[in-house]
């Protein structure tokens, strides 16, 4: 209904130039519900065309300008409605007056910085999106279009293994390794347990992978523990002098890369927990950060001289993960 000009006179579209050819990602809303978005990486241009379209042909809009924008924030919920952005360019596509037909504007964002992964948590999320707005005096029009960002990684230089003893004085005495502390998230966790003395009663014995998020700073920080898979890797009580395999497959579980304080506002950590229980439903726990990454595929040469500085933006950093995601492709193998 629209009385004395108010309500939506025109319809706002955002279509991407290569939105026939670029890859989806499936990705988790804040309700839980999966749904599939356009795929990007840092460095990457965004570009496309805002379709306007007049609802009443022959009928004037008049605007106060068109613009288009491209926002990359972080929205914690416990602060709803207070919305950290962290990267925010804008393209005005037309000057104030006014629209007598239906009209389409180019857009292009150049080599855009996305520098982290897109992220639905328990107590946060990080979303890129493009909003076309006409403005007008009493009402806006306006329009999103949310992306996916993925930020790929090299192997890293330094992978150790992982070699560690737990015990219980005179009661028992383990020693458990694994083959390396990063992962990318296709991989396979492949490690041994050894039994070096055993004099309580192990009943059962299973690795979890806990994803740890935790959000805020100062007296506003919130841990959430999710266990994102149990592995049972023993049933039945061990001997002495034991070796007990282990190859876990990274593929089948939801997860994301390693984060470490995105924009200072949240950090996403990922833990093996090896756990005994006795005859006596007693716990012992051992837990032990790992660090997980998204492999990447090298498929492009050709770089832009901006795209090809973007991509060692983070060649200085101690972090080995070095994200080059404008040059890379996500490997699906």
């Amino acid at each position: 209904m629209s009385f004395f000009g108010f309500g939506q006179s025109a319809d706002i579209d955002i279509v991407l130039n290569d939105a026939e050819t670029r890859k989806k990602a499936e990705h988790k809303s804040e309700d839980g519900r999966k749904d599939k978005y356009f795929l990007f990486f840092d460095g990457e241009t965004v570009s496309g065309k805002v379709n306007v379209t007049l609802k009443y042909p022959g009928k004037r809009l008049e605007h106060n300008g068109i613009k288009i924008e491209f926002v990359g924030q972080i929205e914690l919920y416990y602060d709803r409605g207070n919305h950290h952005e962290f990267v925010s360019l804008v393209k005005d596509l037309a000057r104030p007056g006014e629209l007598t037909q239906s009209q389409t504007f180019d857009f292009e964002f150049t080599h855009v910085e996305k520098p982290y992964e897109s992220y639905t948590g328990q107590n946060v999320k990080l979303r890129y999106f493009l909003r076309a707005t006409v403005s007008r005096r009493l009402n806006d029009i306006s329009k999103e279009l949310d992306i996916v960002v993925h930020t790929l990684s090299t192997y890293p230089e330094l992978n150790s293994s992982i070699k560690m003893e737990v015990g219980i004085e005179d009661c028992l005495h383990i020693e458990f390794e694994y083959n390396k502390s990063k992962y990318h998230l296709k991989d396979v966790i492949v490690g041994k347990i050894y039994f070096l003395l055993v004099r309580i009663k192990i009943r059962h014995m299973e690795i979890d992978i806990i994803k740890r998020e935790t959000t805020g700073t100062g007296p506003n920080v919130y841990h959430e523990n999710d266990t994102i898979a149990k592995y049972e890797i023993m049933d039945g009580a061990p001997v002495r002098g034991e070796s007990i395999p282990i190859r876990l497959f990274l593929a089948g579980y939801e997860m994301t890369p390693t984060m470490r304080d995105v924009n200072k506002k949240y950090s996403v950590r990922y833990y093996l927990n090896l756990v005994l229980i006795d005859e006596e439903e007693r716990r012992y726990f051992k837990q032990q950060e790992i660090t997980l990454w998204r492999k990447g595929d090298i498929v492009r040469k050709s770089m832009s001289h901006q795209a090809a500085i973007a991509s060692q933006r983070f060649e200085g950093s101690s972090n080995p993960e070095k994200s080059q995601a404008q040059s890379y492709e996500e490997d699906e193998s």
